[in-house]
């Protein structure tokens, strides 16, 4: 399960970036995931309590995942649309498009932490 990795590596990042003692104060971390990320959303949030509670240090914290879907970008007709059901065809001129502008990321989009 490679979404313990990540979960880890989120922590990581926040650990460089805060002090221990703002990371005492985290309470929630907002993600984004996007469907074609490879990262299954409910296995990132069961691998975020394991690691929780392996670790102690973020007990308290919470994962709160938002699910991005794929978007991609019509080089003919100069439109992004949303796909469906994995058809990469622009929702106007009906052509094929692989220009992908949403949907790989996986992104810490906001930490909160305690008043």
């Amino acid at each position: 399960m490679h979404e313990v990795s990540l979960v880890r590596s989120i922590l990581s990042t926040l650990e460089e970036q805060f002090s221990p003692e703002e990371l005492q104060q985290l309470k929630q971390i907002d993600l984004q995931i996007g469907v074609f990320a490879n990262v299954e959303p409910l296995l990132m949030q069961n691998a975020f309590e394991a690691v929780k509670k392996a670790d102690g240090r973020y007990e308290h914290v919470v994962l709160h995942i938002e699910t991005l879907p794929i978007k991609i970008h019509c080089e003919d007709c100069g439109v992004s649309s949303l796909v469906e059901n994995y058809v990469f065809v622009c929702s106007r001129c009906k052509k094929p498009s692989n220009q992908l502008i949403q949907g790989t990321e996986l992104l810490i989009k906001r930490v909160h932490f305690e008043d």
